[in-house]
């Protein structure tokens, strides 16, 4: 049985673990690394259990842990080839740690992890779906503008989808955020509103998905009460509690988990 983690989750710092009885895996590494052992110790995980790290993109409240952590830790990185050559050629991957370029599929703690691209405003970007040993399967998919074929076919399925809730749109268009940052989150390639974010948790609900974490909210331009009733009213034609079950994933952890 497998267990997702959501360690950190907002515009400042992200980071999940998803485990089962042989170990784990971490999704990015947003985090410091006093930070991360502190909230894995929250969830009663042990560092060893973590086999390998799996980055989605290379900006700093994704990776800005990742140095510290590889160099104590030796855990191996997966990623995109543009991603990892950035991380390498900034110097935020330790050298004692193997990097795997990453376009497919990989296996790492008895699971398959599968990559497929997302939208945004980096030089690559992806997210990653995952097969636990016992056949099931969540997604982890953050950091993009819109919700692309390739996005929701590699959602599709998944009991579990820890899926972008990043803004309200009218809370960004008056809040402080200058103009050009604005313009930046509301493009194809910036972040997904929670009316985006809605409606693809609509057709995940119809497709077979259970469970649903809203994670990456924007902590100037959104606020978990009004991502989860936003969220909610879109899923209006389902019953909570019985056709899925959702929650917002908090900024930093207290232990809980979410068993799939």
């Amino acid at each position: 049985m497998a267990r997702i983690y959501p360690l950190f989750s907002s515009s400042k710092a992200n980071s999940t673990y998803i485990g089962t009885g042989g170990g784990g895996i971490l999704i990015d590494a947003g985090a410091s690394f006093r930070r991360t052992c502190q909230a894995l110790s929250k969830s009663n995980i042990p560092l060893t259990a973590i086999q390998a790290v799996f980055i989605t993109h290379s900006h700093s409240d994704h990776v800005s842990g990742l140095k510290v952590l590889t160099k104590n830790t030796g855990i191996p990185v997966f990623g995109q080839r543009e991603t990892l050559e950035e991380l390498l050629e900034k110097g935020l991957i330790s050298s004692n740690s193997q990097v795997f370029e990453l376009d497919d599929t990989a296996c790492a703690a008895d699971m398959e992890i599968e990559c497929f691209d997302t939208p945004h405003d980096t030089v690559r970007s992806c997210g990653y779906r995952i097969k636990t040993p016992d056949g099931k399967s969540c997604a982890v998919c953050t950091d993009l503008g819109h919700i692309t074929d390739t996005v929701h076919n590699a959602l599709l399925g998944c009991e579990l989808v820890l899926l972008e809730a990043n803004h309200d749109v009218e809370l960004l268009k008056k809040g402080p955020y200058p103009f050009y940052l604005k313009e930046r989150i509301l493009s194809d390639h910036g972040h997904l509103s929670n009316v985006t974010c809605a409606k693809e948790a609509a057709e995940l609900i119809r497709g077979g998905t259970t469970r649903l974490i809203l994670g990456h909210l924007s902590q100037e331009n959104n606020t978990p009460y009004t991502a989860d009733k936003t969220v909610e009213q879109g899923l209006s034609g389902f019953a909570r509690n019985r056709d899925y079950i959702m929650e917002v994933a908090p900024v930093e952890t207290s232990g809980k988990m979410v068993v799939f």
